[in-house]
């Protein structure tokens, strides 16, 4: 199972938010691309890159912070990212960078034949992050809560060919309470692609308990908080994940 770790982009630096709130973020870097060679020093496997801005303004915004992050990486370890893509022109653009992993959040929502286009323009670089609040999916940077269950569209565009499905739980996302590890594993067994679990990762007891479930169709956790603030300590949860998965 991967630890995945998240560089949170917002006004070209690195931060974290709390539930998803612009206004209650932490700056821990003003270089994205030092902090992505640190990670990569590390032994980092993959990072999960978030143009924060962009998830609420609907387009790119960080595109040149972004593009630093995977020259800073040089292509040895895959790069995913999301927020503010809508259209085909902007993966394409993003994968003729670097970018291995686009995520499509509210625009596979609103606009699912978008998704589909995605999937079947870009098979195997697609990824869709589904973000819920007690089972139903939000959209807009969180800001605005559907009346998707997460699950029907989870399998829903699972039929679309995504590579694999980022679910994040917006209630624990930044607040070091734990993973919702009962909704990740009822959503994991939903389908049949990976799962990715988000928000909430805390300390080496989490991924301890996602291993336990990650037989369920469980790839790998994103992490971002924890491992800025020290809760969790990358290089021992990516062991401690390779010794029990």
């Amino acid at each position: 199972m991967l630890i995945i770790p998240a560089i949170d982009l917002k006004d070209g630096h690195c931060v974290r938010l709390r539930q998803g709130l612009m206004e209650e973020s932490t700056l821990f870097s003003e270089n994205p691309a030092e902090m992505a060679r640190h990670w990569l020093s590390k032994g980092v496997r993959r990072l999960h890159l978030v143009d924060l801005n962009g998830a609420f303004a609907g387009k790119p915004v960080n595109e040149p912070a972004i593009r630093d992050i995977v020259d800073a990486v040089g292509g040895e370890v895959p790069v995913q990212l999301g927020g503010g893509i809508r259209d085909l022109d902007t993966i394409a653009r993003y994968l003729d960078i670097g970018v291995h992993y686009v995520i499509i959040g509210t625009a596979a929502v609103k606009t699912p034949g978008f998704l589909h286009d995605a999937c079947n323009a870009f098979p195997g670089h697609i990824i869709v992050g589904l973000d819920a609040r007690d089972g139903k999916v939000a959209v807009d940077g969180w800001s605005k809560l559907t009346h998707h269950d997460v699950i029907d569209l989870a399998q829903k565009f699972e039929h679309y060919g995504v590579e694999a499905i980022i679910y994040t739980d917006i209630g624990r996302d930044g607040m070091l309470t734990g993973v919702n590890i009962e909704a990740t594993v009822k959503l994991a067994r939903s389908v049949n692609v990976p799962i990715i679990a988000s928000g909430g990762v805390t300390n080496l007891d989490d991924v301890r308990n996602l291993c336990a479930v990650s037989q369920e169709g469980i790839g790998g956790v994103i992490t971002g908080r924890a491992i800025y603030e020290g809760t969790l300590e990358f290089e021992a949860a990516q062991a401690l994940a390779d010794e029990l998965t």
